[in-house]
């Protein structure tokens, strides 16, 4: 028979072990995560998850998913009220709307500059995310942009890998011009109404809309000028591209065959290899400004980063997670470029086996060493605050000056209306 004094024994113990649950449970740490695209940068960040809670099992992490413009609206009401309450601990911003948060709510995001190795990541994404000196964002993805083309087609015209490796802009429109009149397709679907190719033109030779104050870089920049006449020249042959309006028509182009080709960002890598022509796809470097001290084969277009808010309850372990794996695991990039085709900002990720493969869609073509190549030489540019509303301003000016217009009065206008924007 079991003791009186044996069964208080075996109640202390079981006290014990319940105050120490419930102490354990008490230390755990809640870390919320806002993003959005679930298939992509959830999927991503999950996956790092799930890594890093193995070995921290007291820390739970959360990814709350949004619509984008649902995201970036509730993110801005938030830090507009002043009101911490409700807000993540770690949140995916778009790299192009970064300064906009970080100089519009100072003290609102946790500069990781000291927690972070920077030489690690690409330059170009560590330079739009600092400010006076600190770094707030753990970089994510890159949009290394790279010129994608139909190796059979260009074969076909007349033209070879090595001919496509240093060309300018004005070359590839001869190029697009002899692809049009050998093979009946135009070289790449063209929408007017998006300005990422004035974008990638202006990142490429180092410029941007802005300076680095924040101030307007339009007129007397002779960057914005080339890149803008580019276009303009480029929207002026209609046999260098087949007109488009809106994302199904711009990728169905070249996903039925009904283009050679298309200059974009690394992410478009994965819609590509779903279109079956397997072999019949290769990617060259982005073609450069003609005439422009500076310019390279090197730009970007997209891309975000992960940031820490300052008056999050978990902040500690919320930076030590971005910093386990976001910043130090080269195998956890691997992944997620096979699972996802998240293309890492984090340099040494093109050591893995993932990032080296030959890619028998790209006709044997180590493509993501490529890229990974060209992104490390992206210049850096100041984003600013207001490069929707720039875009804006030079897609009103661009029937006018496709149809004759001055380039030097519509410069006038771009500025202006960009003035008047940012008062």
């Amino acid at each position: 028979m079991t003791s009186y004094a044996s069964k208080w024994h075996r109640s202390l113990l079981i006290a014990a072990g319940v105050n120490l649950l419930l102490a354990t449970t008490a230390m755990a740490t809640d870390v919320t995560v806002w993003c959005w695209a679930p298939e992509f940068n959830g999927a991503a960040m999950n996956e790092a998850i799930t890594r890093y809670t193995a070995g921290h099992p007291d820390v739970k992490i959360t990814v709350v998913d949004f619509a984008k413009a649902d995201l970036e609206q509730k993110l801005q009401t938030q830090l507009a009220s002043g009101q911490t309450d409700g807000l993540p601990d770690i949140v995916l911003v778009e790299d192009y709307g970064a300064k906009k948060y970080l100089l519009s709510f100072p003290g609102a995001f946790e500069p990781l500059t000291d927690k972070i190795d920077y030489s690690q990541f690409a330059p170009y994404k560590v330079e739009l995310a600092t400010v006076d000196g600190k770094t707030y964002s753990l970089p994510f993805d890159s949009g290394v942009s790279g010129l994608f083309y139909r190796s059979d087609l260009l074969e076909e015209a007349g033209y070879k890998s090595a001919d496509l490796q240093d060309v300018t802009w004005d070359q590839m429109i001869d190029i697009g011009k002899a692809v049009k009149a050998k093979t009946g397709k135009p070289m790449f679907s063209i929408d007017q109404n998006d300005a990422g190719a004035i974008r990638i033109m202006m990142q490429s030779a180092g410029s941007w809309y802005f300076k680095a104050d924040g101030s307007a870089n339009i007129k007397d920049n002779p960057v914005f000028k080339a890149a803008l006449t580019t276009w303009v020249k480029m929207l002026q042959t209609p046999d260098l591209y087949k007109a488009v309006s809106g994302w199904g028509d711009y990728t169905g182009a070249f996903n039925n065959g009904d283009v050679a080709g298309v200059f974009t960002g690394v992410w478009m890598t994965g819609g590509i290899k779903g279109n079956n022509m397997s072999g019949k796809w290769a990617v060259a470097p982005t073609p450069k400004l003609a005439g422009v001290d500076g310019a390279t084969h090197y730009s970007n277009l997209g891309g975000s980063s992960w940031y820490v808010l300052a008056s999050a309850p978990g902040k500690d372990a919320a930076i030590d997670f971005l910093k386990t794996e976001w910043a130090t695991d080269v195998d956890f990039y691997q992944k997620i470029l096979v699972g996802q085709g998240a293309f890492s900002s984090y340099l040494p990720a093109r050591n893995g086996e993932a990032y080296s493969a030959k890619d028998d869609y790209f006709g044997g073509q180590a493509v993501w060493a490529d890229f990974s190549d060209w992104q490390a030489k992206i210049p850096g540019v100041n984003y600013g605050v207001y490069t929707n509303e720039a875009d804006a301003a030079v897609t009103a000016q661009l029937p006018g000056l496709v149809a004759g217009g001055s380039i030097d009065d519509a410069i006038v206008a771009i500025d202006a209306q960009l003035e008047q924007q940012m008062q």
